[in-house]
């Protein structure tokens, strides 16, 4: 693709001069360590560094031409140098532009919980009603004939476009991905056509990355406001505090609101009875009423659900079909998996909750069908929001009858001062910082009726120590505790 046709497609109107324009440009790229002959590469600002200190090295790669920001436009030597005020974004748009094909449909959820299940059920749901569908995010790459496992709840614009590409050249019509805060404030998803888009709610989260929890909810919003065309549908879960300010932020885009929910005017969810492996919930669409057996425990699976629901109705499925499949459904690795239970029947889950609103909805969600006690085993990641242990701590306590502080990904922190300071509110919890350990007493003390909750790593199979990550697995330890 010559240089003047990309620089065109994403909006940069000002000619380039002739020899300029006519550049041959072989790829896209941000990381000068991965720069090949003839690509573009785009020097983005961070947090740690600034990847103008890394054109040199770029250009002495082959880097066919720079992308900067007006303040470093003369750094490179000898190859053309374009000043833009948005870097990142241009990226996102170069990175759309040069792999081009995406699938036909693209969904994007957003919120501080539950954005893995919506895209998981969602895809389920699409493949239900016959179509090609796939699914992106903190799990990895799901769709037919491949599952790969990752760890980035949005991948970087680079690897994210060359990733639909593929997915289209594969045949895959229908793609639900992930919209973490990080990625819509970095411009990841920019460039992304996306059909439809929810939002699901609004907790503590990344508060050692956004400066307040406005900001953090104004970040989410970007999905709304900047990345979707007016008139396309987005699906607000009605049910949390911050469903009306998500609504309104949508309206306010031109977007067609639908909500769903318990106060959901779209999706009407009526009636929900709990059981030990599945919920029957009434759903009112319109004059029509649907009754659902969804075999998953906790409420909010039945919130995830709905909201899946309505961006898979949204996008093109036939209501009817759209709520025969969740009778089928699935759970999303690590959101309250049932990994094993003792030989007295007392129920062992593990689940990803590692934010306090998380944490709190799981321990709410088994409350109804354990007859004895709830135990939890939980901690505080390190490096991370500090703000949210005692919270966490004081959540545990209140709901749970026994509450196990354990290790979870210290990384370069002391994790004995993570687990004091998860401590200081969690009046009446045990602690026992090797997490092996901490598993292996809990399922050792579970009596007939008692339900365990192993919170925090989900999916993970691996203990972030320092900067090494060491194999380790909640299922795992589980199955070791309960004998195998």
């Amino acid at each position: 693709m010559k240089l003047g046709e990309l620089m065109s497609r994403v909006g940069i109107e000002r000619p380039l001069e002739a020899r300029v324009g006519d550049l041959s440009v072989a790829g896209v790229s941000a990381d000068s360590r991965k720069v090949k002959g003839g690509e573009l590469f785009v020097a983005l600002s961070g947090s740690k560094t600034d990847g103008a200190k890394f054109i040199a090295d770029a250009v002495a790669k082959g880097a066919a031409a720079v992308v900067a920001s007006s303040e470093h436009s003369a750094i490179a030597a000898g190859i053309p140098v374009i000043a833009v005020d948005d870097p990142r974004r241009l990226l996102a748009l170069a990175a759309a532009a040069f792999y081009g094909a995406q699938p036909e449909t693209m969904i994007a959820v957003t919120g501080t919980a539950g954005k893995t299940s919506v895209v998981s059920f969602t895809r389920q749901i699409w493949a239900a009603a016959g179509m090609s569908a796939a699914q992106i995010g903190t799990t990895g790459v799901i769709a037919p004939g491949r599952n790969d496992y990752g760890s980035l709840t949005t991948p970087d614009p680079v690897s994210l476009h060359a990733l639909l590409a593929d997915l289209a050249k594969a045949g895959v019509t229908h793609a639900a991905m992930e919209a973490s805060s990080h990625g819509l404030d970095q411009r990841r998803l920019d460039g992304v056509k996306l059909a439809a888009a929810a939002f699901t709610n609004l907790g503590r989260d990344h508060l050692d990355y956004h400066p307040t929890v406005e900001e953090y909810f104004q970040c989410k919003m970007r999905l709304f406001d900047t990345l979707m065309h007016k008139g396309a549908p987005a699906i607000i879960y009605a049910d949390d505090e911050w469903s009306g300010r998500a609504a309104a932020a949508a309206s306010a885009a031109g977007l067609d609101v639908r909500t769903v929910g318990r106060k959901g005017e779209f999706l009407a969810l009526k009636r929900v009875e709990h059981f030990r492996d599945k919920q029957v919930a009434e759903i009112h669409l319109g004059d029509d009423i649907f009754e659902v057996h969804l075999p998953l425990a906790g409420d909010f699976q039945i919130a995830n659900a709905i909201v899946s629901a309505g961006l898979a109705i949204s996008t093109g499925v036939e209501p009817a079909k759209a709520f025969a499949a969740l009778n089928h459904l699935k759970g999303a690795p690590g959101r309250l998996e049932l990994a094993g239970q003792t030989k007295d029947g007392a129920l062992c889950y593990v689940d990803y909750a590692h934010k306090p609103e998380a944490l709190e909805n799981v321990l709410i969600s088994v409350r109804p069908f354990t007859t004895g006690r709830v135990v939890v085993v939980f901690g505080c990641g390190g490096d991370r929001d500090k703000g949210k242990r005692p919270i966490m701590g004081e959540i545990a306590t209140l709901l749970a009858d026994v509450a196990i502080v354990t290790d979870d990904n210290p990384r370069t922190e002391v994790a004995s001062t993570i687990r004091a300071e998860i401590m200081a509110a969690a009046k009446g919890a045990v602690e026992i910082g090797d997490r092996h350990e901490a598993i292996r007493y809990a399922v050792q003390m579970l009596r007939a009726g008692d339900t365990l909750i192993v919170a925090g790593k989900g999916h993970e199979e691996g203990q972030t120590v320092g900067t090494e990550v060491l194999p380790f697995s909640d299922h795992e330890e589980i199955r070791k505790a309960l004998g195998g």
